[in-house]
């Protein structure tokens, strides 16, 4: 076999390889609720497949069309395009009643002729949901503050071995009838109170196979075919970077890898098919349930965000607790994702204050730290080092281009930029579509 590096010479086909990158991947960098859907919905115009690749109905997008509001928890945010084919995939957990509920719900034109569903995915089931109560409650003041939707039990299952996926479901039922109850049987030895009407869920879910049964496919192929007939594929990642399960603030994390990871072993893609990763970042911070939290507002300014942002949970409508922007957060979700572009987003929410605060470095025992801490302990402890700003005090919602934001609103952006070291490619300074500022 000739050897090419030899004489500097690649294959054509490898330099193909190479270059080929058709997946766009976008990712939340705080602790959730940054706007994903927003830019998902203004990037899906141009994809043929919009994809989901961990997570469950614990995810919360919302996108604004007009007059029209769609809330997306299980399904991919670019099904809202009638040209755009929507793939849950095997990453994904599924509690297929509230899938169909939210299509009923949404009412997108076509949307059962455009979805594929992983064949490998994993069901969330009612006990799961009892389950994930039950463990939350007992955690008394140390809850992590899960949605209670399953998910955390489901994906205990998928480790354990002993979950179902939608394969068993549209194979053969006495077959998934038979692990369905030794899974039951498998949790009433642990939670002897659990109440499971076997027979009904198993009427339930011998009828809800026959519907899920045309979407679904073996989407690992699938997708590999759509990778070589050139189609675009925007990835929709649900939760954020510092609630993955690897490299979040642990416990207080949800149950899947929601950093770039989690796109090849979610979908299947292999690493060299990703392309841009954009990350979206709050132009403040929030987050849910407990946990540290170093630039939270505990006074007027942190109710003042909440009000104005509108800051409760799309699937749980839980308040959201508020602070300012953390750099220091944003840079370590930076390392292990490598973005190669930022979307700020609900920037207008500040418009109305005389200063903002950005931190931009943790202090903790008098050094100064150079990554997020592991430990919530330390988190707690660390204090921040601030850099102040002067607010613009003028409305932006009506801004559509980066040279109509004030001066100051600009200098914000661009201090995100300098501390991070990516470019900030949109700004959003409202709800509808129209209202995310591209920057050249």
């Amino acid at each position: 076999m000739a050897d090419h590096r030899e004489n500097g010479t690649v294959p054509a086909k490898m330099k193909r390889i190479g270059e080929h990158r058709p997946v766009t991947v976008v990712l939340g960098t705080q602790w959730g609720d940054e706007g994903k859907g927003k830019i998902v919905d203004m990037l899906g115009v141009d994809a043929d497949l919009c994809c989901r690749c961990q997570g469950g109905n614990n995810a919360g997008h919302s996108v604004h069309v007009q007059d029209k509001h769609y809330a997306f928890h299980l399904l991919p945010s670019g099904v809202v395009y009638p040209s755009c084919k929507g793939v849950i995939g095997n990453g994904v957990v599924i509690h297929l009643p509230d899938l169909f509920k939210e299509m009923n719900r949404n009412k997108i034109e076509q949307l059962e002729e455009r979805l594929v569903i992983s064949d490998r995915a994993h069901l969330v089931f009612d006990l799961h949901q009892q389950v994930d109560g039950m463990q939350e409650s007992g955690r008394g003041q140390k809850s992590i503050g899960t949605t209670k939707k399953g998910i955390g039990p489901t994906y205990s299952s998928k480790a354990t071995r002993n979950g179902l996926r939608i394969s068993d479901l549209i194979g053969d039922f006495d077959k998934f009838s038979e692990k369905f109850r030794h899974l039951v049987e498998h949790y009433k030895q642990m939670f002897p109170e659990i109440d499971v009407k076997v027979d009904e869920q198993l009427k339930v879910y011998k009828d809800l196979r026959e519907r899920v049964r045309p979407m679904v496919k073996e989407t690992v192929s699938y997708l590999h075919t759509a990778i070589k007939e050139n189609k675009k594929i925007l990835v929709e990642c649900a939760q954020s970077t510092i609630l993955d399960i690897d490299f979040g603030l642990y416990p207080y994390v949800t149950s899947s890898n929601c950093s770039v990871g989690g796109v090849c072993t979610g979908l299947g893609i292999p690493p060299h098919m990703v392309g841009d990763v954009f990350g979206v970042v709050k132009a403040y911070l929030t987050r849910v349930g407990a946990g540290g939290f170093p630039t939270e507002l505990l006074d007027d300014q942190g109710k003042l965000l909440q009000e104005r942002g509108g800051e409760y949970g799309v699937s749980t409508g839980r308040l959201r607790r508020c602070g300012w922007l953390d750099l220091a957060m944003l840079k370590y979700s930076n390392m292990i994702n490598g973005f190669s572009g930022l979307a700020v987003t609900k920037l207008d929410i500040l418009d109305v204050f005389e200063e903002i605060k950005v931190g931009v470095a943790y202090i903790l025992n008098g050094q100064r730290l150079n990554t997020f801490p592991a430990s919530d302990d330390d988190l707690q402890n660390v204090e921040v080092e601030y850099l102040t700003l002067p607010g613009w005090k003028v409305s932006t919602e009506n801004a559509r281009s980066f040279s109509e934001l004030p001066p100051d609103a600009q200098h914000y952006i661009r201090t995100i930029e300098s501390h991070i070291g990516v470019p900030v490619r949109w700004v959003g300074v409202g709800k509808d579509r129209d209202s995310v500022i591209p920057i050249p």
